[in-house]
């Protein structure tokens, strides 16, 4: 910031002090400025850096939504396969009998999982510009929270997911009963619980990561 100081000869002490007390004015009032605009700019890109951020959580929303919703749709014919089953076996029903019956229902002999996709590049964006440091504190702790989750939900995807799934032993079982062989009743059933297990986990974890989302999404009380 340069200033120009005016050439002005002091015939007086007053004089000095005026002159003094309009340069120390003048670079406060400019800093005051500077500041001013400063402060409007940060506040511009924090709404912008919000309002991209809200709208790619509302994205993420919808789309857990949509992958829950398409879970419990898929995970009936699973459920019915179980119970028509147990019943054989609570039944005392003769094992070929209830391989004929498994073979009926082979088609629902399947685990299939939505999952939704996570988009992070608004965040990513205010991080990379530092607009992120602009936003109110108590909203960006809900905002690194709401993705802070959904990084969690992938590593669990990822690594975790089918731990409890005998994936191996399900490929098998459903080559048996595709080329018509017979299963075991209670070991099918034992794999059937493992896939229904699996899908309503990964539906809890969805649910668990929509949490903060909808928190952060929230609007003050007023």
């Amino acid at each position: 910031m340069h200033f120009e100081v005016p050439k002005v000869r002091m015939h007086s002490l007053r004089d000095f002090a005026q002159h003094y007390f309009m340069i120390v004015l003048s670079i406060l009032t400019a800093l005051g400025l500077e500041q001013w605009i400063e402060h409007i700019h940060h506040r511009h890109a924090a709404e912008q850096a919000s309002a991209q951020i809200e709208t790619e959580l509302h994205g993420t929303l919808d789309s857990i939504n949509n992958a829950l919703a398409d879970n419990a749709h898929k995970l009936e014919p699973l459920r019915s396969l179980r119970e028509a089953i147990s019943d054989d076996v609570r039944h005392g029903v003769p094992d070929p009998q209830i391989n004929q019956h498994i073979r009926e229902m082979k088609d629902h002999f399947v685990v299939s999982v939505s999952w939704p996709s996570f988009a992070t590049q608004a965040w990513d964006v205010a991080v990379a510009n530092q607009s992120a440091a602009w936003i109110d504190i108590d909203r960006l702790h809900k905002y690194a929270t709401a993705y802070a989750a959904q990084r969690d939900a992938s590593n669990w995807v990822t690594h975790d997911s089918t731990i409890t799934l005998n994936g191996p032993r399900m490929v098998d079982l459903r080559t048996r009963i595709s080329l018509g062989k017979d299963v075991d009743p209670v070991e099918f059933l034992g794999i059937v619980q493992q896939m229904i297990n699996t899908s309503a986990e990964t539906s809890g974890h969805l649910e668990q990561t929509a949490k903060p989302i909808e928190a952060a999404l929230a609007k003050p009380a007023s």
